[in-house]
C-alpha cells in the first residue's frame, strides 16, 4: 500500500506522537489498533503553540489520518496545567508585533491546523487537562468530541488582549452554547468552570482531577447546584467568593493532580467509538463537521487578513504589554479616550500613555 504522508520521518520537537493501546469492551488492548496522541509539549508556557508547534500539528494530524490502525486521535496538552493557553505571546511580540505580512503568513498556517483537525480521517477527542483559552479554545471546539477534567477553565482573550477570537470561536462556539452565551464568552472574556461549559453543552464529559487524602473530590472553587444532569450527576455552577473561595484555596493547596479518571474517561469514549463501523462512524462526524465548515471556510480568509493588519495597532499594544508583565493589559480607558480625541497609532504619546509599565 502506499504511503501518503506528506513528509518522511519527521521528527516532532514540538509536539509527541505516541501511539496508544484502545481497550476493548472488557479493558483489555486490542491487537493491531491503537490510537494515537498528539500532545502539544510546551508545559512551561501553558502549552502555547508557536510557529513550529502549528507546522507540527498539521504533520501529525495528517500522518494519524493516514495511520489505517489508528481508531481515534486524542489531542492533548503536556502536564495537568493547560490543554493549550492559544499563539505564543512571546512569539507574537518578538516577531509578529508591527509586521502585519508576517503575521498573515502565520495565521495561513493556523488556518491550515484548524482545517486539518476538522477533516481528519479519524474521530478527534479533545483531551482537555487543564486550562484550554484563546486559540486552544479554538483547536479544541475543531475536535470532534472534548472530554475534561473538573479543573479546567474556558474561555477567551483576544479583545483584552489586542485580538478578536476569529481563529474558530466566532464560528464555532455558538453551535455549542447558543449566541447569547457565545457572545458573553467571545467579548467580555470571563472563564468558563468546566461545570459551567459541561451545562452549556461544551463538553461530552466532565472527569474529577483532584485528590485529597486519597480520594477523588470535586472541584473546590465552584458552587455546588441543587439539582442533578441527566446522568444523575451533581451540576456545578459558578465561581464561589469571599470566605467560600478562601476555604476553596485551601483545600486546593493540600490536594493532588490524578488525570486517571480524565484517562479513564477518554478511553471509554475511544472504546464506545471501537464498536462501530469505521466509514460509517467518520462519514456521519464529516457530515456534523460540515456545520463547523460552513462558518469556517466562508470567514477564514477575510479574518485572515483582518487579523494581520491588527498587528499593526491593537494587537501590538496588546501582546507587547502582555510580554512587559505588569497587569499584562493596557490602560483600557485612556486609550479610548484618547482615540475619541482624535489621537492616531502614529503617536509615540499613545503607547506612551496606554502602556501600564510594571512598577508604573
Amino acid at each position: 500500500m502506499h504511503d501518503h504522508n506528506l513528509v518522511a520521518g519527521v521528527e516532532y520537537r514540538h509536539v509527541v506522537v505516541e501511539k496508544r493501546p484502545i481497550l476493548d469492551r472488557s479493558g483489555k488492548p486490542v491487537s493491531g489498533l491503537h490510537n494515537t496522541w498528539i500532545i502539544l509539549s510546551n508545559e512551561k508556557e501553558l502549552n502555547s503553540y508557536t510557529t513550529d508547534t502549528i507546522k507540527e500539528v498539521i504533520l501529525a494530524f495528517r500522518a494519524a489520518s493516514n495511520d489505517r490502525a489508528t481508531t481515534c486521535v486524542v489531542f492533548t496538552g503536556a502536564g495537568t496545567r493547560a490543554f493549550c493557553s492559544g499563539g505564543n505571546t512571546r512569539e507574537y511580540s518578538e516577531k509578529y508585533a508591527g509586521r502585519p505580512n508576517e503575521y498573515r503568513q502565520y495565521m495561513r498556517l493556523f488556518n491550515d491546523m484548524v482545517s486539518t483537525i476538522l477533516t481528519c480521517d479519524k474521530p478527534v477527542i479533545c483531551r482537555v487537562n487543564g486550562l484550554r483559552v484563546a486559540g486552544g479554545q479554538e483547536i479544541g471546539m475543531a475536535c470532534d468530541f472534548s472530554v475534561s477534567t473538573d479543573l479546567a477553565r474556558f474561555g477567551q482573550a483576544g479583545p483584552r488582549h489586542g485580538s478578536a477570537p476569529d481563529g474558530g470561536s466566532t464560528d464555532f462556539l455558538h453551535l455549542f452554547v447558543g449566541i447569547e452565551r457565545a457572545m458573553e464568552s467571545v467579548s467580555l472574556c470571563e472563564l468558563w468552570s468546566a461545570h459551567k461549559a459541561y451545562r452549556l453543552g461544551l463538553l461530552t464529559e466532565v472527569a474529577p482531577a483532584l485528590k485529597v487524602d486519597g480520594a477523588f473530590v470535586a472541584n473546590p472553587l465552584v458552587e455546588t447546584s441543587r439539582f442533578l444532569d441527566e446522568r444523575g450527576r451533581i451540576v456545578y455552577g459558578e465561581s464561589k467568593e469571599g470566605q467560600a473561595l478562601a476555604e476553596g484555596k485551601a483545600l486546593l493547596e493540600r490536594s493532588t493532580i490524578d488525570l486517571s479518571e480524565l484517562d479513564r474517561a477518554v478511553d471509554r469514549l475511544a472504546t464506545k467509538i471501537l464498536y462501530t463501523f469505521p466509514e460509517c462512524t467518520i462519514k456521519t462526524i464529516e457530515s456534523m463537521r460540515k456545520k463547523k465548515l460552513e462558518h469556517w471556510d466562508r470567514n477564514k480568509e477575510t479574518n485572515r487578513a483582518w487579523l494581520a493588519l491588527n498587528m499593526l495597532t491593537e494587537a501590538k499594544a496588546g501582546f507587547t504589554a502582555f510580554e512587559m508583565g505588569g497587569s499584562r493589559e493596557i490602560d483600557f480607558v485612556a486609550l479610548r479616550r484618547r482615540l475619541a480625541e482624535g489621537a492616531t497609532w502614529s503617536d509615540s504619546s499613545l503607547w506612551d500613555e496606554i502602556m501600564k509599565r510594571p512598577g508604573r
